[in-house]
């Protein structure tokens, strides 16, 4: 239904203003970001179409994209590029909805910079999630914490293939140093969709412990990430 034959007191802005942003789906709140279909399309319909469940192969082998991105979590984990294959999203929509994903990532930056890491490990998940659950192949990342484990800085060190990825020790240290960093939260993407830890996952974690415990860099953690979940290996005993 276009947006002028809904009641006004139903469409998505002026809900969300009387009765707050809970109260919106997806959709709505997509609407509101889109704020415009196109010819033959309401902005609703749009909002629908990105939202729903991806088709891989038609988004992999034609400019135009067929399908929508999986939800929320997957549209705001899409690249610039992916957004350019969407009929209807021109630069304008494009750049807003990478604006918020970059907005989504700056605040939770902030918030682990000004706190203890370990205070809050989800946000620490949801930050991870943020940067790499929708890549399509297998990247590794570190955050690196000060004395107090608050971030200094998050670095995506190494990309492989859609499963797996070579990480050098080496690296790590040195970027460890680099950072002056007191300790380390290490990240990674399993593009298979599961978060269960392999058993290199296992042996590359005593790896870099042992590495970086040689110049007093402790590994506070170890977080795999998939679309929609993530998983530490530090609450499973694992680090």
């Amino acid at each position: 239904m276009p947006i002028k034959d809904i009641p006004a007191e139903a469409r998505p802005r002026e809900k969300l203003l009387s009765r707050g942003p809970g109260a919106l789906s997806d959709i709505e709140l997509l609407a509101i970001l889109l704020r415009t279909g196109i010819q033959g399309k309401g902005v609703l319909q749009m909002a629908e179409e990105l939202l729903q469940l991806k088709n891989d192969s038609a988004s992999r082998n034609n400019d135009e994209r067929q399908g929508g991105f999986g939800g929320i979590a997957g549209l705001l984990g899409a690249t610039a590029d992916d957004l350019k294959r969407v009929k209807g999203l021109g630069p304008a929509k494009r750049a807003e909805i990478v604006a918020v994903l970059e907005l989504a990532r700056r605040a939770m930056a902030q918030k682990l910079q000004e706190r203890e890491v370990l205070a809050d490990p989800n946000a620490v998940k949801h930050y991870m999630q943020l940067h790499l659950a929708n890549k399509q192949h297998e990247v590794f990342a570190v955050l690196f914490l000060d004395s107090q484990n608050r971030l200094l800085a998050m670095e995506e060190l190494f990309q492989g293939t859609l499963t797996q990825t070579s990480v050098y020790p080496r690296e790590v240290v040195v970027r460890a140093l680099h950072h002056a960093a007191a300790a380390v939260v290490l990240a990674h993407n399993h593009p298979s969709g599961t978060v269960q830890p392999s058993r290199a996952d296992e042996m590359l974690t005593q790896t870099l412990k042992s590495a970086l415990a040689l110049v007093d860099v402790r590994v506070l953690d170890h977080i795999i990430v998939a679309p929609g979940q993530a998983l530490s290996m530090a609450e499973k005993g694992l680090v």
